[in-house]
């Protein structure tokens, strides 16, 4: 359900940048990134807005009281409805699919890339160039984690498809065709 919230509010976000000719994105994905900064840093303000005491009018003043006026009216009317309609908790699902939409349509992948060390600026620039060159992206906004268990290679993930290149992972292939050798 949470997915359905988060694409129908999402995508009325995005369909109402893209009216502008797609400029108002770029601005809305800056707002959203600072809104949850602040929301970061002020959980109190998440609680409060989450607390199943407090009245849906008392919640819808607070919101346009801290955002009215400090971002675009089509950021401040969807936190708005978003309060209205008790969807408060769906509110960085909701971001990130707008997020994800905008990316797409300017040709950012994301892409996960675990290796076993830390990969240098040379290598790092590498690994990017190839995924431009592979992916049909016109940029990619890389995010490197390290993880000693997969011994050495690379684990790469781009939306829903993976590559992984790891030692761990051809060992425990090796592994089970080894298993699978009757011996005779």
């Amino acid at each position: 359900m949470a997915k359905l919230v988060s694409k129908t509010y999402g995508e009325a976000l995005y369909e109402v940048a893209m009216e502008s000719g797609g400029s108002k994105a770029s601005e809305l994905m800056e707002e959203i990134r600072c809104v949850n900064e602040i929301l970061a840093e002020n959980p109190q303000f998440d609680e409060l807005m989450k607390h199943p005491g407090i009245p849906k009018q008392e919640k819808q003043q607070v919101v346009e009281s801290v955002f009215k006026g400090r971002v675009s009216d089509e950021l401040a009317g969807l936190l708005e409805v978003v309060v209205s309609k008790e969807r408060y908790g769906d509110l960085q699902a909701i971001f990130q699919y707008f997020t994800d939409r905008v990316k797409e349509q300017q040709r950012i992948g994301v892409a996960y890339v675990t290796t076993a060390v830390e990969l240098d600026a040379g290598r790092r620039a590498a690994v990017e160039a190839k995924l431009l060159e592979t992916s049909g992206y016109a940029k990619m906004e890389l995010h490197y984690a390290v993880d000693t268990a997969i011994i050495g290679g690379m684990i790469i993930r781009i939306g829903d498809r993976v590559v992984d290149s790891s030692v761990r992972t051809k060992l425990n292939g090796l592994k089970k065709q080894l298993l699978q050798i009757q011996l005779g």
